[in-house]
């Protein structure tokens, strides 16, 4: 408490810091082994707190603190949303200041330099369809979705009209339609915060329990991904949800790429980040009629096949016209 006997409250600020490597998106983590009493164990986002009399503004903060603590070059970063709920770093009966964390979607390159650094600083690069297995449709439909979570779901759902009314406009099967693509409706890619509101809403992830909401499936739960500490997994579902829709109208995915790429390497990228196969003809027309890349006048050979050519980001593009990005559409 404060002089005034009003609850203190900390500002912390925690990042999504995404790379591309080997065609896998990936997601740097803390790995936090724990102590007893520590709250929930696991892998949790980089977190720093904001220290108004060093840092300028929340970004500065950010940026000054994943440099010191883990070498990274950050490039492109935005908010994303502010994180307040009580109990997110609490036990129940703690008195202490009421952390308030403002998450951020930071976007570099995973190179071999910071390996040592992050190392030392206890942070690793996961692929992120570990803690979201649901979300990758590059070789098709999850399997997850229909042996474990849509059935899980609609459980749910059917037990609707024995429960408290929802006051939400949309029931809960009409969301569940929605959010996965059921029924008719299509597959949104960018629709991950939804979808996962709903798994926890339903009790099929591990964190709802932790929370002291009821699981309602416990083999669902314990195959619904890997769950993370606090709120750190529906901060990233909310990253993924920002930079999937960022990628149709921003050049953002450049962000990480290296400097020179053969258009196979940048339609791997695009495709690991949307989750989604994307026609190789369809994708290069695309490319092709936004304007986004040239051609190095390079090459480099990969395997045993022809030369491919090189091509770099095209940033005339950005003076050009307001929102140049990749408009795939919803159906691919």
């Amino acid at each position: 408490m404060n002089r005034a006997g009003r609850p203190r409250i900390e500002i912390g600020l925690n990042a999504a810091i995404v790379a591309v490597r080997d065609q896998q998106p990936l997601i740097l983590v803390v790995v936090n082994e724990g102590e007893p009493g520590d709250g929930p164990r696991g892998d949790g986002l980089p977190f720093g707190p904001f220290d108004p009399l060093q840092h300028r503004t929340f970004e500065a903060g950010l940026r000054a603190w994943v440099a010191e603590q883990t070498a990274l070059k950050l490039g492109y970063v935005e908010q994303l949303y502010t994180f307040g709920d009580r109990g997110r770093h609490t036990a129940p009966g703690d008195s202490g200041p009421h952390l308030v964390s403002v998450g951020y979607l930071a976007l570099t390159r995973a190179t071999e330099e910071s390996t040592d650094a992050l190392t030392r600083s206890g942070a690793v690069w996961r692929g992120w369809y570990e803690f979201f297995p649901w979300e990758d449709w590059r070789e098709g439909r999850p399997a997850i979705l229909d042996r474990t979570l849509l059935p899980a779901l609609k459980r749910w759902a059917a037990a609707e009209s024995r429960a408290r009314p929802d006051p939400r406009p949309l029931g809960r099967l009409e969301r569940i339609r929605l959010a996965f693509g059921e029924g008719g409706a299509i597959w949104d890619e960018e629709r991950v915060l939804d979808r996962y509101e709903l798994l926890y809403g339903a009790g099929v992830l591990v964190e709802a329990g932790r929370d002291g909401r009821e699981i309602s499936d416990q083999r669902a739960a314990q195959r619904a991904g890997v769950a993370m500490r606090f709120d750190h997994r529906r901060i990233l579902a909310t990253a993924i949800s920002r930079l999937r829709a960022k990628l149709k109208y921003r050049p953002v995915v450049f962000e990480l790429m290296p400097e020179t790429f053969t258009l196979t390497e940048l339609q791997r990228t695009v495709e690991a980040i949307s989750g989604r196969h994307l026609h190789k003809q369809n994708f290069r027309r695309l490319v092709e009629g936004a304007a986004l890349v040239e051609p190095t006048g390079d090459s480099t050979q990969r395997g045993r096949g022809r030369p491919a050519a090189l091509f770099q980001f095209r940033r005339e593009v950005l003076k050009e016209r307001p929102a140049p990005g990749f408009r795939f559409s919803a159906r691919g």
